[in-house]
């Protein structure tokens, strides 16, 4: 898979001398017309692609799929195709290491357009996070907005808004 980008967030001046974990990941790129299907967390105010963290030994797919129904009750998933890989590497906030190198796995495919149940985690639902369809230029002005403006933001905003900038040009959204 093509590797669109490798960031390293502002606080890492380096490398060297760190302690670090890799987290595998999947994000899911499900779009109808230039509608596309985000989740937006009211705690962070932004939108992002659903996904998240694989299981150990899980298969990415699969690992892909699972994440989608959970977070968004995404039904009979179809046409699955590799998009790219993100890479980032960020501070990570516990003491067992000082760095998160995290590698996304992104992949476009077909849904219905209705949803079935989420079946979010905990911290989830306490950071407001619900699955919706939007257009993808009001999904990336908001971000943008919030980059500009938001004390709130989390660290991911800037991974999914280059994505999400991403899925314009190469889907011709």
């Amino acid at each position: 898979m093509q590797n669109l980008k490798t960031h390293y967030h502002p606080e890492l001046k380096d490398l060297e001398h760190k302690s670090m974990f890799t987290r595998l990941a999947t994000r899911s790129i499900a779009t109808q017309g230039t509608n596309i299907l985000l989740l937006y967390t009211e705690r962070y105010e932004d939108y992002s692609l659903p996904g998240g963290g694989l299981d150990i030994g899980e298969d990415k797919i699969e690992g892909m799929m699972r994440e989608l129904t959970e977070e968004t009750g995404a039904k009979s998933i179809r046409n699955i195709q590799p998009f790219g890989i993100y890479e980032e590497y960020r501070p990570w906030y516990k003491s067992d290491y000082d760095v998160q190198h995290m590698i996304s796995y992104c992949y476009t495919c077909d849904i219905d357009k209705e949803l079935g149940n989420s079946n979010l985690e905990s911290y989830e639902k306490k950071n407001g996070m619900k699955a919706v369809w939007i257009d993808i230029h009001e999904a990336i002005k908001h971000n943008k907005k919030t980059m500009a403006t938001s004390e709130k933001k989390g660290m991911s905003i800037e991974r999914e808004t280059f994505l999400l900038e991403l899925i314009v040009t190469n889907m011709k959204c």
